[in-house]
């Protein structure tokens, strides 16, 4: 069905980013207003897309009125709007929690100017992989949202920020070629990039050239998710930007790549999962990326390892590559996006509470701060995986679809996510054992009490009026994140759904192809 609601999430922000870029720094308020009033018709939007496509089916539009394949199409189901939505919730909270910390208006090493269009940029490259119904419009979303975040890691222009973001763009470059590659080899074969297209004539091919192409698409999302053994650069990378820039790169970034893999896997591939390659990579994701983080005494690459080790729990979904297993993925990947968010934007509480991230340095904030205790402790056992909530409700699915796959390799996947998720709460535990709990610490003090407001640069500076809208932010994410242990059923029926519109690729295929 055709639907002019589906582009607008891409036009509007970068629509936005012209105007903001055009009028400059000057007009502080109005740049505020822009960004706060796009991102939420943008969370409006989506919203919108859930119910539509849920109740009528996959909602498409052609760019320019060209029919399907000459023209370039966008799409939105179940899964795809889904994921759009809590991307625009997230993106949302977290530009509050921008606004609130000074991380464009009140640093003067980041003007106003360069942090709203960049961002803007941002949310739109990732609306547009979301949406994309073929596959150069897929890299040119990755792209979009890739030059923007080269911006935004890079942002003050510290030492450590350069060397960590050369890491980034080298490695996001290489994948970014792999990309192209595997779209060259696409069309090479089959004359077209639409996905709808592609997916009736991938078909027809030989076998070998089949594994081929999915093999390169699965190597450049790879990179994009930060799957083992393509992962080393992300706990380098992201912990050194500010903590509005690193709380949207964990929660949106490498779910693009997820996203991709589900979409692709799914829609091109259904009849040659490589099951066996996947779980393999899950294994060794959710593993190597937990070991790391129980290694670390600084908490925000301690939530970075555990962010890779936790994308292989959506990796174990989608190698299943059954009904169970897609809608453990999906819910899942939502689950993560939420928590994940949450605790690196709490993470920036901490240290403008603390004066720093290092849990050695750290001690007795519950007793200074019991609300950023309590704030911290929330979505912390969540992602663990601690009964009730949502994070114990996506392993549990997972490991039910692992068990119902009933093969060696899908149990020993049910073992390592069990001991993933144990490691995972003993990571949480020390964090707050040393930070919290403990009644020593070294906690700066100033006239104000200690209280710390910090900018793009990383200085310290002295005050606390922006603290309201830092934390409101933060605590809206973590009710949210809490919010689908409530709505679980609902929720849970809906990603099944998705799941089931995944795995029959006929309204997908119809909807675009009409």
């Amino acid at each position: 069905m055709s639907n002019a609601l589906v582009p607008l999430p891409v036009v509007l922000p970068l629509f936005a980013a012209g105007i903001k870029l055009a009028i400059g720094a000057r007009f502080t308020r109005v740049q505020r207003f822009i960004s706060v009033v796009v991102l939420t018709v943008n969370v409006v939007i989506a919203a919108v897309l859930v119910y539509q496509t849920d109740a009528h089916g996959p909602q498409t539009m052609e760019s320019g009125g060209w029919p399907v394949p000459v023209g370039v199409a966008l799409v939105a189901d179940r899964f795809s709007a889904l994921i759009l939505l809590v991307s625009g919730v997230i993106s949302l909270c977290v530009l509050v929690y921008a606004l609130g910390q000074g991380v464009a208006d009140n640093d003067d090493v980041t003007p106003l100017a360069i942090f709203h269009p960049a961002f803007l940029v941002l949310i739109a490259g990732v609306a547009d992989t979301f949406l994309a119904g073929d596959l150069f419009n897929l890299f040119v979303g990755f792209e979009i949202l890739l030059t923007s975040s080269y911006v935004l890691i890079t942002l003050g222009g510290t030492v450590a920020r350069v060397r960590a973001g050369m890491t980034y763009i080298i490695v996001s470059f290489l994948g970014s070629l792999i990309f192209l590659m595997a779209v060259g080899l696409c069309y090479a074969a089959t004359g077209t990039l639409t996905m709808a297209h592609l997916a009736e004539r991938l078909d027809a091919l030989p076998a070998n050239v089949r594994l081929i192409l999915q093999l390169t698409l699965l190597v450049a999302f790879g990179v994009k998710a930060a799957v083992f053994p393509l992962s080393a650069w992300l706990p380098d990378s992201y912990p050194t930007t500010p903590t509005p820039i690193t709380a949207v790169f964990a929660g949106l970034l490498t779910k693009v790549g997820v996203y991709a893999m589900i979409r692709t896997q799914t829609l091109l591939f259904p009849a040659e999962p490589l099951t066996a390659l996947l779980l393999i990579a899950a294994a060794l994701t959710m593993i190597i990326g937990i070991l790391g983080a129980v290694a670390q005494t600084d908490i925000k690459r301690l939530l970075s390892f555990t962010l890779v080790s936790h994308i292989g729990f959506m990796v174990f979904g989608i190698g299943l590559a059954s009904r169970a297993g897609l809608a453990g993925a999906i819910f899942y990947t939502v689950h993560h996006i939420t928590v994940q968010t949450a605790l690196f934007l709490v993470t920036g509480l901490v240290e403008r509470r603390g004066g720093g991230t290092s849990i050695e340095r750290l001690g007795g904030l519950a007793r200074v701060s019991p609300f950023l205790a309590v704030l911290f402790f929330v979505p912390a056992v969540n992602l663990a995986g601690v009964p009730p909530l949502s994070g114990f409700l996506g392993k549990l699915g997972l490991m039910r679809a692992g068990t119902e796959a009933g093969t060696p390799m899908a149990y020993t996947l049910v073992g390592i996510s069990a001991l993933t998720s144990l490691l995972t709460l003993y990571a949480m535990c020390r964090i707050w054992n040393r930070a919290f709990w403990r009644g020593h610490g070294r906690l700066p003090r100033n006239g104000t009490g200690g209280r710390f407001r910090r900018g793009l640069s990383g200085t310290a500076i002295t005050g606390g009026s922006s603290t309201g809208s830092m934390a409101g932010s933060a605590v809206a994410l973590v009710v949210v994140a809490t919010a689908f242990t409530v709505v679980a059923g609902p929720l849970v029926d809906y990603v099944d759904r998705a799941a089931v519109e995944l795995l029959d690729r006929g309204s997908y295929i119809g909807a675009v192809m009409r």
